[in-house]
Formats: structure tokens, C-alpha cells, sequence
């Protein structure tokens, strides 16, 4: 942890890390095609597609809720105030980023392209290799053994 400032230093906003590999996926659609999915199956990837996303959706409330109630932010430049260890953090460290992956699976199958799905892997490597790390560091500096324990308890994704 950076002693000059209270946050994670993560400057490029996590859902950015999502959206720019599904924008490339979508580029990818447009320039080069052929990732439609067949008809037969495009009406029920649509479908699971929109339950994902409101699936996601509500982890994503249900977590920022959680922060609000403890009084902290879920903003990666803004000082943490509290370890938020109940509801889905019981099972997962970062169910924020777990949100948006599952979002971003969503969105794919609504939309009923391929495409998109290459960039997801590049999305989730970015998540765990430039964010999660910065807020581990942060955390650990700044709450010592009780985010120590928490982090050997619960999995960094699920």
C-alpha cells in the first residue's frame, strides 16, 4: 500500500476491463461475421442470456448493497473502510467482478454472436492479474491478519 493514499490504485475502472473486450468482440462481428448463433438456438440463448444478466445484476446490487450497509466504497480510488465478509462475499472475495463476468456471458448469448466470447478470457485476465492483485495489496496493508484470514477462508472467484 502506497502510503501517500487510501485506495487500491486501480485507475482504469473494472467494468471498462469487461467492456472493452466485449466492444472487441462486437468489432469482431462487424468486420469479419460468421458467429451468429443458428436459429434453432438463438431464441434460448437469448433467453438464458437475459437470466444471467439479472442474475448478475442482483449480485451486483446485493454486493453493493453490503458495502453501503458496512460504509465503505466499491470504488477502487476511494478509501475502504470495512472488510465486507457476509452475504456473497461468504463464498467468493470479489462477487462485483464475479457479477460482471456473468453479465458479460449474458450479454453474449442475448445477443446471439460468438465473437465476444474470445474476449472473455482476456477480461477475467485482467481482472486477476491488474485489479484483484492492487486490492489484495491494499487490503492486506491496510487491515492486516483479519483480511489475511478472511482471504484464506473465502476464493478469490468462486
Amino acid at each position: 500500500m502506497n502510503p501517500k493514499r487510501d485506495h487500491a490504485g486501480i485507475f482504469v475502472p473494472p467494468p471498462f476491463l469487461y467492456a472493452i473486450p466485449f466492444a472487441a468482440g462486437m468489432l469482431l462481428h462487424r468486420t469479419v461475421g460468421g458467429d451468429s448463433f443458428p436459429a434453432s438456438v438463438a431464441p434460448a440463448a437469448r433467453i438464458a442470456g437475459l437470466v444471467l444478466i439479472a442474475a448478475g445484476i442482483l449480485l451486483a446490487l446485493a454486493s453493493e448493497f453490503l458495502f453501503a450497509r458496512a460504509g465503505t466504497s466499491a470504488i477502487p480510488i476511494r478509501p475502504t473502510q470495512a472488510i465486507v465478509t457476509g452475504g456473497p462475499y461468504r463464498f467468493t472475495r470479489n462477487p462485483m467482478y464475479l457479477s460482471l463476468a456473468i453479465d458479460y456471458v449474458g450479454l453474449a448469448l442475448a445477443v446471439g454472436y460468438a465473437w465476444p466470447f474470445a474476449g472473455l478470457p482476456v477480461a477475467i485476465l485482467a481482472v486477476d492479474r491488474y485489479a484483484i492483485p492492487r486490492e489484495e495489496r491494499y487490503l492486506e496493508g491496510k487491515f492486516g491478519d483479519s483480511y489475511r484470514r478472511y482471504r484464506q477462508s473465502v476464493r478469490r472467484w468462486l
